[in-house]
């Protein structure tokens, strides 16, 4: 019985650790600008199927990496977003601002995955059509700016 105890309590050790590293960067590299500092990946059935049913709001460091998708809706939501689709280079090829509860957004056949942001995050980060995104772990975006010293710029939480 300890042993199992044990077992359970480096199993949710292990899944919060995992949880913390699935946080991720948005950077617009184009602009140098951060779009938002938690985005989480919806990359399994579920997860993308789920979206952000449930939530109450969207915190202006919370967000949502869809992938694969080419379309979303907001049925459900009580909150407008922001919407960011992106090419498999992860350009920005549509954005839409502040997309308002019980909507279905456009599907576009050439995006391999979405952004869905709190409302106002591409106007706060100038984002546009064409601009290159990065989307990646806190230590993958360490390596960047090490990487490219002249175009170091602190995250604003």
């Amino acid at each position: 019985m300890l042993v199992r105890i044990r077992k359970r309590e480096s199993d949710s050790t292990e899944r919060r650790a995992a949880r913390v590293d699935l946080v991720r960067y948005a950077f617009n590299v184009t602009r140098q600008s951060f779009i938002n500092l938690g985005v989480k990946t919806a990359d399994a059935s579920l997860t993308r199927l789920r979206g952000l049913l449930g939530k109450v709001r969207l915190r202006s460091n919370e967000g949502l990496w869809v992938v694969p998708s080419r379309g979303i809706h907001t049925v459900g939501l009580m909150f407008p977003i922001d919407v960011i689709y992106l090419d498999a280079q992860l350009r920005v090829v549509h954005l839409i601002e502040g997309l308002g509860p019980l909507r279905i957004a456009p599907i576009r056949l050439n995006t391999e995955s979405i952004l869905e942001l709190p409302a106002r995050s591409i106007y706060g980060s100038g984002t546009r059509l064409g601009d290159q995104l990065m989307i990646s772990s806190p230590a993958e975006m360490e390596a960047y700016w090490v990487s490219n010293p002249s175009k170091k710029q602190e995250p604003s939480a």
